[in-house]
């Protein structure tokens, strides 16, 4: 018998994964927890039956999350993490020793338990002495801060569920707020391949350009991902990617990285013609 794992991209196309074995599956109070064992992929972590992340690819996505707004300032300090439970985040972090703070705001603490348990790659340092969790809703939290955070990190899940208020105006707006003057916020900002992922993409871009007066949006290729095509959105108030980009003092730090380089951060930013198309639809 064979036993493969679904997910619907569109109603006409699906991407499956051949599983192993099912390692855990539980419901919280805000969705359905999945974690399979996979030939391919290795141990991989669904919500609500959407992937969210595999073991063979996470390093795309959490590479260029992360290093992307940090090589533009190396000088941050405090960084704010919303989402993100898994710890792909925070392990990326980490690796800069002039981060001093590290707030990581998880809506469902039994995401953040699970992946302590079965995926390890990812949360081994979610108990770096730095790092603060915090079980509550991201979009209440930030609006009680004020020109606190150097960074933002908005690793959210799709914009429906539990990550739905993480891609309204308000919320941007308040990110914005809660940044300092030369704050930087980056989000996960979903595909633009397929229409109805491109829709959520638009709306999203949409509100992030009328919150920040510097808004760029820039891409990678993430197997797992719905068509493999995904995008980040890179807001600040004053830092532009690519003219405040500190390549020589990024590469100083001589971190090993399996996906980003300072090429690659440059060339992320240029966009397909279609994807173009779609943002300056809504600009």
């Amino acid at each position: 018998m064979e036993l493969w794992f679904t997910e619907k991209h569109t109603k006409n196309v699906h991407f499956s994964i051949k599983v192993d074995k099912q390692l855990y599956s539980g419901q919280s109070d805000f969705q359905r927890i999945d974690i399979f064992e996979s030939p391919e992929f290795g141990r991989f972590l669904t919500l609500d039956g959407y992937m969210m992340l595999t073991e063979k690819d996470e390093f795309v996505y959490h590479e260029m999350i992360v290093h992307v707004p940090m090589a533009v300032n190396l000088g941050a300090k405090k960084v704010l993490v919303i989402g993100g439970g898994d710890g792909g985040v925070v392990r990326e972090l980490t690796r800069y020793a002039s981060i001093e703070q590290i707030d990581l705001v998880e809506i469902d603490k039994e995401v953040v338990d699970v992946c302590r348990k079965y995926l390890p790659q990812t949360a081994c340092k979610l108990d770096d002495p730095r790092v603060s969790i915090y079980y509550q809703d991201g979009l209440k939290f930030v609006r009680t801060k004020e020109n606190e955070y150097d960074l933002i990190v908005v690793d959210s899940t799709d914009p429906f569920g539990p990550g739905e208020g993480l891609f309204t105006k308000e919320f941007y707006g308040n990110c914005f707020k809660a940044l300092t003057a030369d704050g930087i916020m980056v989000n996960q900002q979903e595909s633009p391949f397929y229409k109805d992922d491109a829709i959520a993409m638009q709306r999203a871009h949409k509100r992030i350009v009328g919150s920040f007066p510097i808004s760029r949006v820039y891409q990678a290729h993430i197997p797992t991902y719905s068509s493999g095509h995904w995008l980040f959105g890179f807001a600040s108030k004053k830092r532009n990617p690519i003219t405040d980009f500190n390549e020589q003092n990024w590469k100083k730090l001589k971190l090993k990285t399996k996906y980003y380089n300072t090429k690659i951060h440059v060339g992320a930013f240029a966009l397909p013609n279609y994807v173009k198309e779609l943002l300056e639809d809504v600009e």
